[in-house]
């Protein structure tokens, strides 16, 4: 049974190999967006400004964002005043001003002057945050097609199973005659009866029905992130298959991110 026995394994091994590529790449696409989030935040204390971990930034701190700086929690503006790229969260091209008084988001990009905010949300509260927590949530949440491949594959093993056990059985009634030229006629109908019974099994396997659909769902996620597109749970990318029509309220959203000179 060599040769079957490597075929097997080698189509399992690659099934899960595909299944981890997937898997990666949906993880590097959750991670790209939580890259935005800058580690380190530019804090001023006791009249000093000093570079303390995004992560022990409190709510109340007066934080500076210099040009090119991405800002690290969501706040807003005290002191200054710039031009911030906010296509990460809103989609909009063009960059939005901001005074005292706005608010502002963090993984948003400071283009233009220095400003200073007051921390609002740190942390997991932040914006960006959310919407990291709302794609790993989409992609562990369970679709509603989920469900149904959940309830066919319980009653769908034991068809299997019932069918393998038939298979054994028919082969040591009946499969005798089939082998009566072998010096043991019984071995041999034994040995095509775990033969076969196996085969069965092998062969109507219903892992894919288990593991088809959630790296479905998996993959439809992390693409849709790495993408700008993001799903907020796993109803809404099995519903979108549906979709005829999709209605945008403004304009500037369908962009890739960047202007383009496109007269002189």
């Amino acid at each position: 049974y060599f040769e079957a026995a490597g075929v097997i394994v080698t189509l399992v091994l690659l099934g899960r190999w595909l299944e981890m590529r997937a898997t990666i790449r949906t993880r590097d696409a959750v991670r790209g967006l939580a890259a935005l989030q800058p580690a380190m935040a530019r804090v001023r204390r006791n009249a000093a400004e000093i570079d303390v971990p995004v992560t022990e930034v409190m709510i109340g701190d007066l934080v500076v964002v210099r040009p090119g700086d991405r800002v690290p929690v969501d706040g807003m503006v005290e002191e200054g005043s710039s031009e911030l790229d906010q296509s990460m969260l809103t989609g909009e091209s063009v960059p939005v001003t901001k005074r005292a008084g706005d608010e502002v988001f963090a993984g948003t990009l400071n283009a233009m002057g220095a400003i200073v905010l007051r921390a609002k949300k740190v942390g997991g509260d932040t914006v960006l945050q959310q919407i990291v927590k709302m794609v790993q949530d989409a992609q562990s949440d369970r679709a509603p097609v989920a469900r149904l491949a959940d309830r066919v594959s319980a009653w769908f093993t034991f068809a299997v199973l019932g069918a393998a056990v038939f298979t054994f059985v028919a082969w040591i009634a009946f499969g005798r005659g089939a082998f009566a030229a072998e010096s043991d006629p019984t071995a041999a109908a034994i040995e095509m009866a775990f033969t076969s019974a196996i085969a069965v099994l092998i062969i109507a396997c219903p892992c894919a029905l288990g593991l088809a659909t959630p790296t479905a769902i998996m993959v439809g996620t992390g693409l849709g992130a790495m993408n700008g597109i993001l799903f907020k749970n796993a109803a809404a990318l099995e519903n979108a298959t549906k979709l005829t029509v999709i209605v945008f309220d403004k304009t500037g959203t369908l962009t890739v991110g960047q202007p383009d000179v496109v007269e002189m």
